[in-house]
């Protein structure tokens, strides 16, 4: 038996919303209440009370996205649930489908090593800030690089102070006596050890992490597996990812045949290779290579933030383990799952026909501009004016603003993310920052409590 809805709107929206309804071809039946307020968003729980008959047959009652008000007493006064619908309208058929399969993907099973790169040059106080920074991003490992020629005085206490701080440590560095050093200090990991330096896992326990004699000597780094294996020591193989036109495909064939070889070995990957030394945005980049690391079951991963391209690296690797982890452990794409790593583009963009927003401007009788987008403009109307373009200023000469300088700060800022979003193909809805996945941070919003004036506002 389908559910009967009712849905509660206001005047200006009471259009699109019979559309988007009617369009949907939902299974369930509905009616919609148009409540005698212009903008939904300003509904109360006593105007709803007042206004809305208490009619049977209902299952429940959805209101606009934006009403802040108490859901629980409504609820409870008609008896039935009453929900919050979708923020913005054309987001109401993923309110009935795709928004649900959102997941918050709390699991992986690969860790991350995030490299300090310039720890040698750094004070220890530096080091705890920073490390505490990456851990706070998704790291499991804070990973010490030492550099060529330059001597690091302070590894001993850094070492002490990051485990005092909680930290997992590892030491990454081709000076065998910094190995040594940290391994003592308590190091958790090493990086790297060869066949070359095999013998410096007789002075320390730390975990080591064992990489070829020379680059591409897959025989060496076979044989110290073996080695090692026959000690039942902990130990991580990294076969070497190398940059793309230096023998990236190859490298990427070398994990494949070690996994093949060794099927239960820990393996890690260092990744800066790929995406430091290459000219484009990180997150796709790191989000293939975790698609990649999954596939491979490759058990850790070495992060490394140095290019400004690069500095949401670790959250962004963060999000691609456990998406990649939750796709493999349910047998699905990584589609439709968490569109967190869609940073610079949204899945589904949606836009106004211009036919609509004419509509819209003939129904509205005040002059609170509004912004809207259609596929190859923006779009600023109240009841005086109807003003399209590609750009903030555009519109200048159209505003009707006077000395309201709160008010022109406001529409300047709204025609910005509106442009922004137009470039980009992104989505856009006024009053609302623009998503950029998991590189910021959404801040959650209660709709139980009336928002606090921002600063336009005040004046």
């Amino acid at each position: 038996m389908s559910k009967k809805i009712l849905f509660l709107t206001g005047k200006l929206a009471e259009r699109q919303l019979c559309r988007i309804l009617k369009s949907m071809k939902p299974e369930f039946t509905y009616k919609i209440s148009q409540i005698g307020v212009s903008v939904a968003a300003l509904m109360s729980e006593n105007i709803i009370m007042r206004r809305v008959a208490k009619e049977k047959g209902y299952d429940k009652i959805i209101v606009p996205g934006k009403f802040r008000g108490d859901l629980k007493k409504l609820s409870r006064f008609f008896d039935i649930p009453v929900e919050r619908g979708p923020d913005d309208l054309t987001n109401l058929p993923d309110y009935f489908g795709l928004d649900s399969q959102q997941e918050l993907l709390e699991e992986n099973d690969c860790m991350i090593f995030s490299e300090i790169v310039d720890a040698t040059l750094l004070s220890i106080d530096q080091i705890i800030t920073r490390a505490l920074k990456y851990k706070k991003d998704g790291a499991d490992v804070i990973d010490l690089g030492c550099m060529p020629d330059t001597k690091f005085p302070h590894l001993e206490d850094t070492i002490m102070k990051l485990k005092e701080n909680g930290c997992k440590v590892s030491v990454d560095s081709a000076n065998n006596e910094e190995l040594v050093r940290g391994g003592k200090a308590g190091a958790d990991y090493l990086l790297s050890i060869s066949e070359k330096n095999f013998n410096i896992l007789d002075e320390v326990s730390s975990i080591p992490i064992l990489i070829p004699s020379s680059p591409g000597d897959m025989k060496s780094l076979e044989r110290i597996i073996m080695k090692v294996k026959r000690t039942n020591r902990k130990f991580f193989a990294d076969p070497i990812l190398d940059p793309i036109h230096y023998g990236f495909t190859e490298s990427i064939n070398r994990f494949t045949k070690i996994r093949k070889k060794f099927p239960d070995v820990n393996l890690l990957m260092g990744v800066g290779n790929l995406t430091e030394l290459t000219d484009c945005d990180s997150t796709g980049v790191n989000t293939v290579l975790m698609g990649i690391v999954s596939e491979l079951n490759v058990k850790a991963v070495l992060v490394v933030q140095v290019s400004n391209h690069c500095s949401t690296s670790i959250k962004e690797t963060d999000m691609a383990r456990r998406l990649m982890f939750f796709a493999k452990k349910n047998q699905r794409l990584p589609l439709g799952i968490n569109n967190s790593l869609m940073c610079l583009k949204d899945r589904k963009v949606r836009r106004n026909e211009v036919e609509e927003i004419t509509d819209l401007k003939n129904l509205i009788k005040d002059k609170n501009y509004r912004i809207l987008l259609s596929d190859e403009k923006i779009h600023l109307l109240n009841k005086e004016i109807h003003k399209s373009g590609i750009d903030p200023y555009d519109f200048y000469e159209s505003l009707n603003i006077g000395t309201d300088t709160s008010h022109a700060f406001y529409l300047g800022v709204e025609l910005a993310r509106a442009q922004i979003a137009l470039q980009l193909n992104k989505n856009y809805n006024q009053d609302n920052e623009l998503t950029w996945g998991v590189i910021k941070k959404e801040e959650k919003i209660d709709y139980n409590t009336r928002p606090k004036l921002r600063s336009t506002q005040k004046k």
